[in-house]
């Protein structure tokens, strides 16, 4: 295509601002249009249903002569995750674009539909039956995007139309993800890294105590442990829960610490990541073993490659399908057992050359399976060709 008049127009509905809203959809249609300028037009909108909110957060209905004109502007009507407007929202926009006659896409990062009981979210989820209304979507969705192949299979059962696997990636040509390394203070310290956001309390503590184990093994002089992601905090700031968690974070992977062997940072917007990873020589990824974390994308992996840096991660989500141990990283039981953590971290922090080795080749994978500029046209064929199916059957 390359009349204007014929460009494919999408209309993008972010649940919100935040990082799962920014790789699953603010992101990849800002690569579309810069990509296909020729071929697609894009609109953002978080509310093209015109809801109101109350100064208590309340969600009310829109001004009675309200119309949902990017709706019917758009050819496909693409959503993720369950909106800040809340569940009974999300499927409304669903509903309404049915009935304006839009293809409909839905793609999620998290198993909705089976949160494990640790999560913040879970009571939530539970006392507004958004497990079910989730399943509901996904029933009426003309295509369904997942980040992985596990996650396909454990909603299959519930998608009636198309369904697919479009893996996470970054835009590697942002300035983060090319920033220099920045050298360790002194050359025998090997600087851990970990991110994280505001649901792990439960992962957490699959790694506590082992902190402390590699601290004796190893000696304390020769670590340094960095945990990213801490909202900011100071004077005039609040002091909210997501404090208190973090303070639940540190207290787990630091406990019972003599030396202050460790740093906790503050969270970046996520086009600046990137900045985190330049001060780091190696990559943890501790999670619990249950059905949500097991359908997670490989994102923290695809972080870490960028700056060539070798991960490891308890073998759970898709990080099996490129984590070889001794390679590209290494992979512990999904039981994460302790005595192990502690055994493969001390090897890694002793083996310079073999991080190095690992991360040159995990590098080498990232770079190209993982850059949003070289994988933008699958996710655009994709949609083109369902969406060229759909049109045909219902025209």
């Amino acid at each position: 295509m390359t009349e204007t008049n014929t460009k494919l127009k999408i209309l993008a509905v972010p649940a919100n601002t935040g990082g799962c809203s920014y790789y699953r959809i603010i992101m990849p249609m800002q690569k579309l249009v810069e990509h296909f300028p020729n071929e697609v037009e894009v609109r953002f909108n978080e509310n093209p249903l015109g809801a109101t909110k109350s100064d208590d957060g309340r969600i009310g209905p829109p001004p009675p002569d309200f119309v949902p004109e990017d709706i019917q502007w758009a050819d496909i009507v693409f959503t993720q995750n369950i909106s800040n407007f809340g569940g009974p929202y999300t499927l409304e926009v669903l509903k309404t674009a049915k009935e304006l006659g839009k293809f409909f896409i839905y793609d999620t990062d998290d198993l909705l539909t089976d949160l494990y009981k640790g999560h913040r979210l879970y009571d939530l989820y539970i006392d507004n039956g958004l497990s079910e209304l989730t399943k509901v979507i996904y029933a009426n969705s003309d295509l369904v995007t997942v980040t992985q192949q596990k996650f396909a299979e454990r909603v299959a059962p519930f998608v009636r139309h198309n369904l697919a696997v479009v893996r996470n990636a970054i835009d590697y040509n942002l300035p983060c993800w090319n920033l220099p390394k920045q050298k360790p203070v002194k050359k025998s310290i090997c600087r851990i890294g970990w991110v994280g956001g505001i649901h792990h309390e439960e992962d957490v503590k699959e790694f506590k105590g082992v902190a402390l184990g590699l601290n004796a093994k190893v000696g304390p002089e020769n670590i340094w442990w960095s945990l990213f992601g801490r909202p900011p905090m100071g004077e005039g700031l609040p002091r909210d829960w997501q404090q208190d968690v973090w303070d639940n974070y540190t207290k787990i992977i630091t406990g019972g610490m003599k030396h202050r062997n460790f740093g906790v940072y503050t969270a970046r917007p996520s086009h600046d990541y990137g900045g985190f990873y330049t001060a780091v020589d190696l990559n943890i990824a501790p999670l619990q073993f249950n059905n949500f974390n097991d359908s997670k994308s490989e994102i923290k992996l695809m972080e870490s490659g960028r700056y060539g840096i070798p991960l490891i991660a308890s073998d759970v989500g898709c990080y099996s399908d490129i984590i070889v141990n001794g390679e590209t990283g290494f992979l512990i039981p999904k039981d994460n057992p302790r005595s192990t953590w502690v055994k493969t971290l001390s090897k890694a922090v002793k083996d310079r050359k073999l991080r190095a080795e690992m991360g040159k080749n995990l590098k080498s994978i990232t770079d190209d399976l993982y850059d949003i500029n070289k994988q933008i046209v699958h996710r655009f064929n994709l949609y083109k060709e369902i969406y060229d199916k759909w049109k045909n059957q219902n025209t």
